[in-house]
């Protein structure tokens, strides 16, 4: 009857220990506005979500889940900080391009057009200027909620529109779209900036809401933008770095030691891995517009040193206009054009910041 009741204990030991590692798989949800034909969303998909799954279950004794949302099924392009604030989501990757007014200064690469093309080199530059101001990861934990796991590098920036173009007295008066802080680059040149978002995009420029975007190939190619609006120009914008991949901190804080070290791990991995397929994609995305049909030509410097000329007193006035709302702009502004340079970018007009 003894030996019975040990049995019968060590049964229920083992019962509550089962249970207790049942009780320890852990449920992330993950989100993103974007759609995986976005680059970042798609290396969410492929990349973060498997490979954090994968060494949660080889390196811990815990094993991770993921719910996944994108393409807006459960937030928006411009509510994702939002959703990760609120707990609505546990981790979302966003462009801080639709958070202006609670991440102003996050757009800093926007605000020196015509900086390098390369992805690698503008994630890099842009790491740099975070690991130097440690306002830039702070403020979205302490005012928002969340931890920074990777930044975003985006392709290189160019203007594709529904009518041919060749010198920027061209554009002046047409109606093109952006997003965020890069509506600037057209106003000052003379369009008329239209705010908008890459879902929108194929519809408003086949019904004449607008007639061209500042985009990168892939998003041209990968909404089938040529289809409506079939020139593309390598004007040069500049690789910008303004998305981010964040984690709710209340749920990062409960998450055990081992998993949050993957999570910032992978998130720095992922960081790398936006730069570099971006840069390896690039030349593809450009031989593929062709291959469909896009009208696809550079521009001379020339061209983009009258644009950048146009430009050149706005980096300034943003710097001034942020430091006098308490923000580090003008000191982010200078790292990033040192930064750039020390990487090798030679800026057609060389900003002036003070």
């Amino acid at each position: 009857m003894r030996v019975l009741s040990l049995s019968a204990a060590a049964a229920l030991v083992l019962a509550s220990l089962a249970g207790a590692v049942r009780a320890d798989d852990i449920k992330l949800r993950i989100a993103s506005g974007h759609p995986p034909a976005n680059t970042y969303v798609s290396l969410m998909q492929t990349f973060f979500v498997p490979e954090v799954t994968k060494r949660v279950a080889a390196q811990t004794k815990h094993k991770v889940e993921f719910i996944e949302g994108y393409g807006g099924s459960i937030v928006k392009v411009a509510d994702t900080l939002e959703g990760v604030q609120s707990g609505i989501i546990d981790i979302g990757g966003y462009c801080f391009c639709f958070e202006p007014s609670n991440l102003p200064l996050h757009a800093f690469q926007v605000m020196l057009p015509f900086g390098t093309m390369s992805p690698v080199k503008s994630v890099t530059l842009a790491r740099a200027v975070y690991d130097k101001v440690p306002y830039m990861s702070k403020v979205l934990e302490d005012k928002y909620k969340q931890k920074l796991l990777g930044l975003i590098a985006d392709n290189g920036y160019n203007l594709g529109t529904t009518f041919d173009w060749n010198k920027v007295a061209d554009i002046k008066g047409q109606k093109l779209a952006g997003a965020g802080l890069n509506l600037k680059w057209l106003e000052y040149a003379g369009a008329v900036p239209v705010q908008s978002s890459l879902p929108e995009a194929y519809t408003s420029m086949q019904t004449g809401v607008y007639n061209g975007w500042i985009m990168f190939p892939s998003g041209w190619l990968n909404f089938k933008l040529y289809e409506v609006a079939k020139y593309y120009t390598e004007i040069g914008f500049g690789a910008i770095t303004w998305h981010g991949l964040t984690v709710n901190s209340a749920r990062f804080a409960k998450l055990p030691k081992e998993v949050q070290a993957i999570l910032v791990e992978v998130g720095r991995e992922y960081e790398a891995k936006t730069g570099t397929v971006n840069e390896a994609d690039y030349p593809k995305q450009i031989a593929e517009l062709k291959r469909v049909g896009a009208v696809v030509k550079q521009l001379p410097d020339s061209v983009r040193v009258d644009w950048a000329n146009s430009l050149k007193e706005w980096p300034q006035q943003k710097a001034t206009e942020l430091d006098k709302a308490g923000l580090p702009a003008s000191q982010v502004l200078k790292l990033a054009l040192e930064e750039a340079e020390r990487l090798g970018h030679k800026w057609p007009v060389r900003y002036q910041i003070k």
